[in-house]
């Protein structure tokens, strides 16, 4: 069996107002940099700044306090920022928050899914806690889909008659703490009438995989996040693939997170395939071949 993935990561911790700590893992941050000056983008979404030239690319740069319904940056306070530049959903785009902490190693298992009480905009993913304070994962999938709203047809798979039925048979879980992805995810298999399971937690992913295993109808196609609280998506690829009633799932991980590294070590825990971002037509060409996979089980 391969090795188990690292649950450590990086987090950078930051502030978009005075009290409130905030983080981004470092595996979607390329660097960080003092504010320099920004030129306008017409016509674009209100938090956007402008763009920076930084190491000759152009790359556009957000208010972040004002993304998430903080108060804005003010001109006077640009000068004493920084701007983190994230590679995330194959977008290079830089954040600028009011100050940078320091970044620390946390392990996912200590990271806690934020309150249900919060509602469908809270920001966030997980919630930890460092030096007694208070630490809240941000959820940049949620923040770039206000900000940079995907083109329709990204949302939209097209299957063939024959592919529909080759699919349709298959069980599918779908796991993903985030609820924009857990939305682009459903919505791609509710457009071509493909059911599922779905689950926002790691844990009880692997619960429902045992439950059904146990009553003989294991899931086939297992399509989860990688950067989960509780349970990431490394964790539960190695589980399932350690379990001889669950190893014949077709593993696919995605990501918002542009790396090979998190690529590399997607197959180093078993997954079948990786996927850098959400796009319907990839991700149903990942389950189809998931789909023949087992067929060719069966028979």
């Amino acid at each position: 069996m391969k090795s188990k993935a690292n649950q450590s990561q990086g987090l950078l911790l930051f502030r978009l107002s005075q009290h409130q700590i905030f983080a981004l893992g470092t595996l979607k941050i390329r660097e960080l940099v003092p504010y320099t000056p920004l030129s306008k983008i017409p016509q674009s979404h209100p938090t956007i700044l402008g763009a920076a030239t930084i190491r000759g690319h152009t790359i556009p740069v957000v208010d972040m306090a004002a993304a998430i319904g903080y108060r804005p940056v003010s001109d006077e306070e640009r000068q004493h920022c920084y701007i983190i530049i994230t590679d995330c959903q194959r977008m290079i785009i830089g954040f600028l928050v009011r100050a940078i902490d320091k970044i620390i190693e946390c392990n996912w298992r200590d990271i806690e899914a934020p309150s249900a009480n919060l509602g469908k905009n809270a920001f966030l993913t997980g919630v930890t806690r460092y030096d007694n304070q208070l630490v809240q994962l941000l959820d940049v999938e949620l923040l770039l889909s206000k900000v940079f709203p995907d083109a329709p047809e990204a949302n939209r798979a097209i299957l063939t008659d024959v592919q529909r039925e080759k699919l349709k048979p298959r069980r599918i879980l779908l796991v993903d703490d985030s609820k924009v992805a857990r939305k682009q995810l459903s919505d791609a298999l509710d457009s071509i009438n493909i059911p599922y399971f779905v689950t926002p937690d790691g844990r009880e992913a692997l619960s429902i995989m045992e439950q059904a295993a146990a009553e003989h109808h294991p899931i086939d196609i297992l399509v989860s996040d990688i950067e989960m609280p509780g349970l990431d998506g490394y964790e539960l690829a190695f589980e399932v693939r350690d379990n001889p009633l669950l190893a014949n799932a077709y593993i696919i991980l995605h990501t918002s997170l542009s790396s090979e590294i998190s690529v590399s070590q997607a197959h180093q825990v078993g997954a079948n395939e990786a996927l850098t971002k959400f796009d319907a037509h990839e991700l149903v060409e990942a389950m189809l071949r998931g789909a023949e996979l087992a067929a060719k089980r069966a028979n």
